[in-house]
């Protein structure tokens, strides 16, 4: 679970993320929307421990943000989109196997869980290359498999399919879908319209900062005379004005 209260981000007078208030039920996909520099990646980062909160707080799977930041982190998988952050001369295994000892991973568990992420994203080809001729799309799923090796209950998505071609999106849709049947937490960004309408259970929408719209699909439709959910974006977070 994941509840934040007035969290609160300022970067000296920029009010980047303003008394953020939200809630994501155990099993539920929520997705967060917004324009860009509308405080979307700031809030998750906040969240993944990476950014300190000017105000507020929040708390995951038990854990308060700001007191236990270290069991926070134990207990999140963190994917942003764009750099993948890869070491370039490690094979993708052994970037992914490096973030497992991380975690505290025993060997035999790390080992079957690099096999069975291995499988789930199509990395049989290049498991075992180095990281740094990888294409883009190759790198996000290494990427991919190493946010989530320790198998955490809350997942904290930006922009998980960037780069991926349609047949690795299929391939991580069906797994972000199958880890909210194991009952995990999972918070996705996305500018993609149809991906979040796929995914999502619930919707908040942040605009400069604040959450002006939250709900499921059907009601934000219903509150805004049945428009489709790109309409309802551009009239609710004002076109990016």
């Amino acid at each position: 679970m994941i509840e934040t209260k007035n969290l609160t981000k300022h970067f000296g007078e920029v009010v980047a993320v303003d008394n953020l208030s939200l809630h994501v039920n155990r099993g539920e996909i929520y997705g967060l929307l917004g324009e860009n520099g509308a405080g979307k990646t700031t809030t998750l980062r906040m969240l993944a421990t990476m950014l300190q909160p000017t105000s507020g707080n929040a708390v995951l799977a038990g854990y308060d943000l700001v007191k236990n930041p270290e069991k926070v982190r134990s207990s999140i998988g963190i994917l942003f989109g764009g750099d993948s952050g890869l070491y370039d001369r490690l094979t993708a295994a052994e970037n992914i196997a490096y973030f497992g000892r991380l975690n505290n991973m025993s060997e035999l568990l790390l080992q079957d869980r690099i096999r069975e992420l291995t499988e789930v994203f199509g990395m049989e080809e290049y498991i075992k290359r180095r990281a740094g001729k990888f294409s883009k799309g190759m790198k996000q799923k290494a990427a991919f498999a190493r946010s989530i090796i320790h198998n955490p209950d809350i997942m904290l998505f930006d922009e998980p399919t960037s780069g991926l071609d349609v047949s690795a999106i299929r391939n991580v849709h069906e797994f972000i879908l199958d880890c909210r049947s194991q009952g995990k937490s999972i918070i996705l960004s996305s500018h993609s319209m149809s991906e979040v309408e796929k995914l999502c259970d619930r919707i908040g929408i942040i605009h400069k900062g604040k959450l002006v719209a939250q709900g499921s699909i059907a009601q934000l439709q219903e509150q805004h005379q049945g428009k489709s959910l790109e309409d309802i974006f551009i009239e609710v977070a004002g076109g990016g004005k």
